[in-house]
């Protein structure tokens, strides 16, 4: 077994300061070090244009930018390096797996995916100049690819395929974009109705209302219904599926199987996470191993987090966080089972 861990990152201030800070703790770090290695094994499959790029992060979610902007001060980089790496508008993205289910107060979602791309950092946002407070694990550093936010929003998605990919944002910034934007289930839906998609991913949200949808998106088009599982492989645009689905069909049986109406968030949370449950996954050299397993209860405003499998999650009382009281914690530890290397802690990830 390889014992992991994921920082914990606490801000509150302005978008550029916040930009800042994750600079200054990224230069010369192992994230950066091993991206860098990987762009130069990978050519991107992609073009930014930069007035593009602006134009569409600025509309969506404005102090996003003063983010980025903090990001090049502190790295000293160009700003197409910047936007290549951190800016979320055209990108590309490899396969991965995850679950996702809601209940009558809760989210809860497996993050399956490969450990090259784990960037290790937990965060918790509060800005001062705009947008909403936020909670959750980051990608690409600025992306978030689940989390809470003030409002008691929570959301996380599951990906679906990459084929034929449009003009716009990947998964991880859409992510972000909700949480900075958006108020309730019903105000993400409709951001996600009108912002466009690089590929095509399913987005699951929840709110204090108890209100539960599962949004697909894809570049062509966007689907919204009222549902409470998600694996990867869509319901509605069955067309838009890839051609091997037997592994999410066995997943979401296994969710319907044992989802009853009353299942509580702790029981949600050990279908997901325990290793026995037919959920949790251990195949990180196929892209699709489980790395973390969050939970989200917005009527509580409480965030759960659990790093590897048959493990109690972490408990964060985002409320009192919101209200000044810092989490004493550094560190989240455990463990998953691969000798794959991490992006962030280990040397000469390709």
């Amino acid at each position: 077994m390889k014992q992991i861990y994921t920082d914990v990152i606490q801000f509150r201030g302005s978008h550029y300061d916040y930009g800042l800070m994750q600079g200054e703790l990224l230069v010369d770090s192992l994230t950066i070090e091993n991206r860098e290695k990987q762009w130069r094994l990978r050519k991107p499959r992609f073009e930014i244009n930069e007035q593009e790029a602006k134009e569409a992060i600025t509309r969506y979610a404005p102090f996003l930018w003063d983010e980025l902007i903090g990001l090049q001060d502190a790295l000293k980089w160009p700003l197409q390096h910047i936007l290549q790496d951190f800016g979320g508008y055209r990108n590309e993205m490899g396969k991965s797996g995850c679950s996702t289910i809601t209940g009558k107060d809760y989210l809860i979602r497996n993050y399956d995916y490969h450990p090259k791309t784990y960037e290790g950092r937990y965060t918790l946002y509060q800005p001062s100049d705009g947008g909403n407070a936020m909670i959750g694990p980051s990608q690409r550093i600025t992306g978030r690819m689940d989390g809470m936010n003030e409002h008691g929003l929570a959301m996380g998605y599951n990906f679906m395929h990459r084929k034929i990919p449009g003009d716009g944002f990947i998964c991880n910034a859409i992510g972000r974009i909700i949480l900075e934007s958006c108020k309730t289930a019903e105000e993400a839906a409709d951001l996600l109705a009108e912002i466009p998609h690089r590929h095509s991913f399913s987005y699951i949200l929840f709110d204090k209302t108890g209100t539960s949808y599962v949004v697909e998106a894809t570049p062509r088009t966007v689907d919204i219904r009222e549902a409470n599982m998600c694996t990867n492989h869509f319901e509605r645009l069955e067309h838009e599926n890839r051609r091997v689905l037997s592994e999410s069909k066995e997943r979401m049986d296994v969710i319907r199987q044992n989802n009853v109406p009353d299942m509580d968030a702790r029981s949600a949370f050990r279908m997901l996470n325990d290793s026995d449950k037919g959920i949790f996954s251990d195949e990180y050299r196929n892209w699709s191993g489980t790395i973390h397993t969050s939970g989200y209860l917005p009527m509580e405003m409480k965030a759960w987090f659990s790093l590897g499998g048959d493990k109690e999650p972490e408990e964060i009382d985002f409320n009192a966080w919101l209200q000044g009281e810092d989490l004493k914690a550094e560190t989240f530890q455990g463990q998953v089972d691969t000798t794959l290397g991490f992006l962030s802690q280990d040397e000469n990830v390709k």
